[in-house]
């Protein structure tokens, strides 16, 4: 079911140019409160989905929506399905969901692009799809916030990405990441620019999966807690199962909007 355009011709415009657009203020205060209660829960689960720093604190969960009501609702706000069908002009299916928490000192992730991995791993055939981030915490230059190459998707798929065995989460989470090789992000950097992306809390990013990214380590005591939905077509599927349904979609059932409280009726 379509639902009604959510973005202006300039967003729309910012998204086909510089590879995403920031919609402020997409989610409440309440709604915010009721995803950030329903993060720091799932956060805490003992299972192989969450992925750990040195210490052992949780800083990224995958396959959120598999595990809480809450995220559950949140996959189908009515804002997030207006915006991610009004760019990509179809019915939608998750392919993969996550918190992502960097507090002080923690991970660093390295220069990527998300259809990378969904190509090469999961077998997503086209390049086709938005990460949509949801900003539980106000981005600013101060906690690491993402930081992306505009227009790079407008080269594709970037095949000078590779493994890094030297990684420290090699074992977990990066051995599924294709970073992109230094002399290539920095003949993207000097073609493109590079830029920082913020936002205040409640504030919803949509990238084309193809945008080069990364962030850097969050040297401040300023939490950076952020949600992230991406969403493909339906008619653009996985089709190899190498990794568990909390990294990669088994369900490719269209997304139905909910009501415009499904998520605050948690509150």
């Amino acid at each position: 079911m379509k639902t009604q355009p959510l973005l202006d011709d300039a967003a729309v415009d910012d998204f086909r140019t510089r590879g995403w657009t920031v919609l402020p203020d997409a989610f409440t205060t309440t709604e915010v409160s009721v995803l950030e209660d329903a993060a720091l829960n799932v956060m805490n689960r003992p299972g192989p989905e969450v992925g750990r720093e040195a210490d052992g604190s949780p800083h990224v969960c995958w396959g959120m929506h598999l595990f809480d009501e809450r995220f559950d609702a949140l996959i189908h706000h009515p804002s997030l399905l207006a915006a991610s069908q009004q760019l990509l002009g179809s019915d939608v299916f998750v392919h993969q969901s996550r918190i992502n928490m960097k507090q002080m000192n923690g991970s660093v992730v390295a220069w990527h692009q998300d259809f990378g991995t969904y190509h090469r791993v999961d077998g997503v055939p086209d390049p086709r799809g938005i990460m949509i981030a949801v900003f539980l915490d106000d981005l600013t230059h101060l906690n690491a916030p993402l930081l992306a190459v505009p227009g790079s998707h407008q080269e594709g798929l970037v095949s000078t990405a590779q493994l890094d065995p030297s990684s420290p989460d090699f074992d977990t989470v990066s051995k599924y990441r294709y970073d992109i090789t230094p002399d290539t992000m920095t003949r993207l950097v000097a073609d493109y620019g590079l830029e920082t992306i913020t936002g205040t809390a409640g504030s919803m990013l949509l990238m084309d999966m193809t945008v080069v990214h990364g962030s850097s380590v969050n040297i401040s005591p300023l939490r950076r807690l952020v949600l992230y939905v991406n969403v493909c077509p339906i008619d653009n599927q996985g089709t190899s199962f190498e990794r568990p349904e909390y990294y990669a979609a088994r369900d490719f059932s269209p997304l139905q909007p909910g009501p415009p409280d499904v998520l605050s009726r948690f509150a």
